[in-house]
């Protein structure tokens, strides 16, 4: 069991190791759960600064936000991606928090989350929520968790078990280091895959999840989001596993080879002749195919290494946490 910090405890741990912390809160038409939101977050962590980067909302999500003691940056280009994109590179600070404007994220775990990444001098730490595979709002919604989750945990490793919460602690080395190229609710996954892939130290803690209040949407689309994702999901294995991406390919083609050619090979055996020329060109045609795909798999997973290199000798440039 985790023990829940108190806020001074989390203020007086706060100042003995000069940590700047942020809260950064995503928000599209959220302008009736965003001061509570605001003002649960600045209770639970006393000396933190709190940031709302409004997406083009058409509601008075900006205006009730910077009454109640946010700072408001504006993000005109559509889409959670561009949001946190825009976070990491105009918030400067030792420790970022993340979450959602619409209340569903309980601002009172952000305290025991905050505690890991620094006693534990972790990268990431994701607020795991509570029941969400059987209830994410919607049925739809819950079974497409189990399904992505399982599908991430095949192709990318089993390093987290909710990939799609909004509830993220960062250090700043994890922040000015990501490259941030999704444009839409697929940013969470992108987080996970860059953590697994650098194989940065990073946990998972359970948190309260609840629903949304009367008054707030869900910005999620079932299908059209759930396709983009899915989407995402071969687009970054093909960018970071391209031998397990062009491999699997290459089977899928040489097993089509080996389905039209063997007959054709059989009966060339028995009779000498080649009735099904242009079965046996389509068989040879896939073959090269296939040689190709797995030539392009081994020449791209160097290149795939190179950048991962690249990437973490540019993280170990960044500062890391203080020592406590």
């Amino acid at each position: 069991m985790v023990s829940i910090p108190s806020a001074s405890q989390f203020d007086t741990a706060q100042s003995r190791v000069g940590l700047a912390t942020a809260v950064v809160l995503p928000c599209y038409n959220e302008a009736a759960t965003i001061a509570q939101v605001i003002a649960s977050f600045a209770d639970a962590l006393p000396g933190a600064v709190i940031y709302v980067f409004d997406n083009n909302s058409s509601d008075d999500t900006a205006r009730v936000a910077e009454g109640a003691g946010a700072i408001v940056i504006r993000e005109e280009r559509q889409g959670k991606g561009h949001v946190v994109r825009r976070m990491f590179a105009e918030v400067d600070a030792d420790i970022y928090v993340m979450a959602d404007g619409d209340g569903t994220y309980a601002a009172h775990d952000a305290p025991m989350l905050v505690k890991a990444l620094v006693e534990r001098r972790l990268d990431m730490v994701v607020g795991t929520r509570r029941g969400v595979r059987q209830d994410a709002g919607r049925s739809g919604h819950a079974i497409g968790n189990r399904l992505f989750n399982g599908v991430f945990q095949w192709m990318f490793g089993d390093d987290f078990s909710d990939i799609f919460s909004g509830y993220r602690v960062f250090s700043r080395r994890f922040a000015k280091t990501f490259p941030a190229v999704s444009r839409g609710f697929e940013i969470e996954t992108e987080m996970s895959v860059h953590a697994s892939q650098l194989m940065l130290p990073v946990a998972e803690i359970e948190t309260d999840y609840g629903v949304r209040p009367e008054g707030s949407v869900s910005k999620l689309r079932t299908f059209r989001d759930g396709f983009r994702i899915l989407s995402v999901f071969f687009l970054l294995l093909k960018e970071t596993r391209p031998a397990f991406f062009f491999g699997g390919l290459a089977a899928l083609l040489t097993l089509a080879s080996l389905a039209f050619g063997l007959p054709v090979v059989a009966e060339y055996l028995e009779t000498g002749l080649v009735p099904r020329f242009p079965t046996a060109i389509l068989a040879a045609a896939l073959m090269i195919i296939a040689s190709m795909s797995a030539m392009c798999g081994l020449i791209l997973d160097s290149v795939s290494r190179s950048r991962v290199e690249l990437k973490r000798m540019f993280l170990l440039t960044q500062r890391g946490l203080p020592t406590p």
